[in-house]
């Protein structure tokens, strides 16, 4: 099944902690909605700008978007 990689952009000198502290929520979401099959991550992409990302299947894509309004969104290869 093909999944998605939902992501939440952070920018600035306390991007690193606001992105770990929102990949918690993330987690915690998966969790009480029972989503299975996904992945719950934060990446450093400059000093400036951390992501924090949730992959799930692609057939919950639209539903999760509008509920958790992430900044974007990418198609997930492993």
């Amino acid at each position: 099944m093909e999944r998605v990689k939902l992501i939440w952009d952070f920018r600035g000198p306390n991007a690193g902690p606001i992105a770990d502290h929102h990949a918690i929520h993330l987690k915690e979401f998966a969790v009480a909605e029972s989503l299975n099959n996904t992945i719950c991550k934060v990446e450093k992409i400059s000093e400036m700008h951390h992501i924090a990302y949730l992959v799930v299947e692609k057939p919950l894509m639209n539903e999760l978007r509008a509920r958790l309004k992430p900044n974007r969104g990418q198609l997930f290869s492993e």
